[in-house]
């Protein structure tokens, strides 16, 4: 069962958002609302970003990663 969800905004973001969703092809705005949550939830946060990127920073100076000099050396 769908729930219907209602959101306020400027009259000038409300123009972007229909403008934006015609643009990229949706049909109606709630499709594109959904399509932008849908990408939102597989976004990275920056939180894990920077864990990430400290736990490689980590692995490489212990020597477990190896510095390549180009994408060639991967293969």
């Amino acid at each position: 069962m769908r729930q219907i969800l209602n959101i306020s905004m400027p009259p000038n973001i409300a123009l972007a958002v229909r403008e934006r969703a015609k643009k990229h092809g949706f049909e109606t705005v709630s499709e594109y609302v959904r399509f932008l949550l849908n990408l939102d939830t597989d976004l990275i946060s920056p939180q894990d970003l920077l864990a990430m990127s400290k736990r490689a920073d980590r692995e490489y100076r212990t020597g477990k990663l190896k510095k390549l000099n180009s994408l060639a050396e991967l293969l």
